[in-house]
């Protein structure tokens, strides 16, 4: 059992009081689906909803920090060396249908360090995954440790399938082609962020993905590498937030991987 820091309170504080909206509007949203009416419009607006009680939360808490969020783009504060990456909705999708698997990302970046705290909360299932550099990862209260599974044959891997006008398809087939042969399964649940939480949680042994946005990423990489596991681009550099293409897994398992994503260039 571990006690958040300040920081970590903050953030999982703002997660929580975002999430009041989430579900409210998550409730309405269900009934819209049944009524057959467009709901994108609804699902807009609750995104910006949530982006801005998390940007009210986030800088009273810690006034000056720069602000990333997924709807505003990059607000700079008077302290350029702290800048909050966030999405208040990973999974908009899944939101938009009715289904309950989403969740709010909070990283906090610190110039010449990288991600230094990090918060995921899955609203349905009240599951907060959380990590400050050097000090772990948990959910909840628990402490998390990455899957120790060394083979592909068993191993289950999360992916992203590259939806209508977004992304690279003949490459993706390519690769799940590659990945289908040798792994005991091979799960697409629509949600970076959680993706991420779950590998550091030894759901999923290990996650791959393309044409993801540094919001999506920046926390997951810090659960990951908190949980024990590793996290690379994918082409196996340390560009993940730059690049927006990541492997998350243990140490095993990650050059299992990176090989079969070369062998589908």
């Amino acid at each position: 059992m571990s006690t958040q820091s300040a920081l970590l309170k903050v953030m999982s504080d703002a997660a929580r009081k975002a999430a009041r909206g989430l579900n409210r509007d998550f409730g309405e949203l269900a009934e819209l689906q049944v009524a057959k009416k467009a709901p994108a419009d609804f699902v807009s607006a609750a995104d910006l909803r949530a982006e801005q009680v998390l940007f009210e939360a986030l800088t009273k808490a810690r006034p000056g920090y720069s602000f990333h969020g997924e709807e505003r783009g990059l607000v700079e504060g008077t302290d350029k060396t702290h800048t909050w990456i966030v999405d208040p909705l990973d999974g908009t999708t899944n939101f938009l249908h009715a289904i309950p698997h989403f969740a709010i990302n909070i990283a906090l970046e610190r110039a010449d360090v990288g991600v230094v705290a990090a918060v995921t909360y899955n609203p349905i299932t009240h599951e907060m995954f959380w990590a400050e550099k050097g000090k772990g990862c948990f959910v909840n209260e628990h402490r998390l440790r990455v899957a120790a599974r060394k083979h592909m044959d068993e191993a289950v891997l999360a992916t992203g399938i590259p939806f209508l006008g977004h992304g690279q398809h003949a490459k993706f087939l390519k690769e799940l082609h590659q990945m289908t042969q040798r792994v005991a399964g091979i799960r697409r649940f629509g949600s970076a962020a959680l993706d991420m939480a779950w590998v550091a949680a030894g759901r999923f042994d290990g996650y791959w993905e393309r044409d993801l946005k540094a919001w999506d990423l920046a926390a997951g990489t810090l659960l990951v590498t908190e949980a024990g596991g590793k996290i690379t681009d994918a082409d196996g550099e340390d560009a993940v937030l730059g690049k927006g293409s990541v492997v998350a897994s243990n140490l095993d398992l990650h050059p299992q991987i990176l090989s079969r994503l070369t062998a589908a260039k």
